[in-house]
């Protein structure tokens, strides 16, 4: 089973950048979307529903923000749209896909902001998502949680980490909640995998950036420990263009 986050930075932007192609050519079960920016209804039967795929859309209250968008050739058992916190699903940030044996969460994770002005908006949402993914657990299910965290856990994770200790995405706060989810047993399935540096997924987009790989990786797929007999692998496509994010691909047995 391959599954796929992309956070696309648009959906409509990167439909013009080749993105159907991209799609077909993966061979993939499930894509995950964040900050697709658009409701269903702005989109065409293309986008909506590509050839061989179902669509789920979780879409912002305020039009062209957040969101969040699955694409499934697998039919789920169930489809939840939010985590149930007014705060959070008004924002369209979590969507929820049940496979029975396990739950799939599509997440994108609040910015801070440059001036930290929504962290504590953050916070609260990452201890959301915990307390949330532990209940799935204690029910019996295994947990699949991908998305873009908008954190860079370690310092082998961006290009360069002394500058940017300050920073969004490289907070103390931020990165001490992805050492309390590792440590409740949660497994960071790149570095299963990878352990080297120089591997990300974000880049900005001021010129020469990308091309010198001055990046962050703020994509992940995270699992149970107890699912980590499933992992197969799990890489970065850091050569496909259209966002200033690349895909992430987890293959499970």
């Amino acid at each position: 089973m391959r599954l796929i986050s992309w956070n696309v930075n648009g959906i409509r932007a990167v439909a013009q950048k080749g993105f159907i192609n991209w799609l077909e050519a993966q061979e993939a079960d499930v894509v995950c979307l964040q900050e697709t920016k658009a409701n269903e209804e702005q989109l065409d039967l293309f986008l909506r529903n590509p050839s061989g795929f179902q669509s789920f859309w979780h879409s912002a209250q305020k039009p062209g923000y957040s969101g969040t968008a699955v694409y499934s050739r697998r039919e789920p058992h169930e489809v939840i749209e939010g985590i149930g916190i007014p705060e959070i699903d008004s924002e369209g940030r979590v969507l929820q896909l049940d496979f029975g044996d396990f739950r799939l969460i599509n997440a994108y994770f609040p910015n801070s902001q440059r001036e930290h002005t929504r962290l504590g908006y953050k916070v609260d949402f990452c201890n959301a998502m915990l307390r949330h993914t532990e209940s799935l657990r204690q029910k019996g299910k295994h947990v699949v949680l991908c998305g873009d965290f908008n954190i860079a856990h370690r310092e082998i994770d961006l290009r360069n980490p002394k500058e940017n200790v300050n920073n969004a995405g490289f907070l103390p706060e931020e990165r001490a909640w992805l050492d309390e989810f590792e440590k409740a047993g949660y497994v960071d399935t790149f570095r299963q995998f990878t352990k080297n540096p120089g591997h990300y997924t974000w880049w900005s987009y001021r010129p020469g950036v990308r091309a010198r790989n001055i990046g962050w990786r703020l994509d992940y797929f995270w699992v149970n420990q107890e699912f980590r007999d499933r992992l197969l692998s799990a890489r970065h496509q850091p050569e496909v263009l259209g966002s200033d994010h690349c895909p992430v691909v987890l293959d499970l047995r």
